[in-house]
């Protein structure tokens, strides 16, 4: 089996207002996505529209990430995974959302959740 092409943001920043609780709705705070598309197969063609413009990948991912607010990083892995694979040249995606900024009790680094998931066409 063939290991498909793939093209990875890393580190795309968003400031929003995503969380369970109510000062998280009210005060922005930082997040951080990561996506890995596996693309579907091209031609051999040094063509922008034979792939995936990472640029406006990017420019969709921060888009839906600042629109509205829920609770769940779980589901804004969710939104941003519908939108990568809204493009047909993407087959599957690997989403990170890291929350560096959630309230917890104890020190840490990082808070995140990774989704994988197919286009079904």
């Amino acid at each position: 089996m063939e290991v498909p092409d793939r093209i990875r943001l890393t580190g795309i920043q968003v400031t929003a207002r995503h969380g369970v609780y109510e000062e998280e709705k009210v005060t922005p705070q930082l997040f951080i996505i990561d996506v890995t598309c596996s693309l579907r197969p091209r031609p051999d063609e040094d063509d922008l529209a034979t792939t995936v413009d990472y640029s406006d990948l990017a420019k969709s991912i921060s888009r839906v990430a600042r629109t509205g607010s829920v609770d769940l990083i779980e589901t804004l892995a969710e939104r941003v995974s519908g939108t990568v694979l809204a493009n047909q040249r993407i087959a599957e995606v690997e989403v990170t959302v890291h929350k560096p900024q959630a309230p917890l009790a104890v020190p840490f680094a990082d808070v995140s959740v990774t989704i994988t998931r197919r286009n079904p066409s």
